[in-house]
């Protein structure tokens, strides 16, 4: 199961790693406002706030990935609880709960799968 559990947490930082370049460079691009169902007007308008929210994004897959490469597993669970809160936050906040299933889901099965 820890491999199980190891895969989960490399995916998720990778996966963050992709919010970031969303965020932060393609908020405002034909991609990123596909991504996100913004008009233009809304992404122009939102894209400091956007890079902001890359930029956290950003840390979560930093943690996840110092985790793995250090072996430290309590590291890991820790960041997988932040990009869970994260997420039920998100879903919470944006009334989205696409966001749920996408980012909060993956990190409580990962933590779920360490656990069993």
């Amino acid at each position: 199961m820890k491999t199980l559990f190891i895969i989960m947490a490399a995916t998720i930082a990778l996966e963050h790693i992709y919010f970031l370049v969303l965020e932060m460079f393609y908020w405002t691009k034909p991609t990123g406002i596909k991504a996100f169902g913004l008009s233009k007007k809304q992404a122009e308008s939102s894209k400091v706030l956007a890079a902001n929210q890359g930029l956290y994004n950003g840390f979560l897959a930093a943690g996840l990935i110092w985790g793995l490469f250090s072996d430290k597993t309590d590291v890991i669970v820790f960041f997988l609880i932040c990009v869970s809160i994260a997420g039920v936050y998100g879903a919470y906040s944006t009334k989205k709960i696409k966001l749920f299933y996408i980012q909060a889901v993956p990190a409580i099965v990962a933590l779920l799968i360490l656990l069993f």
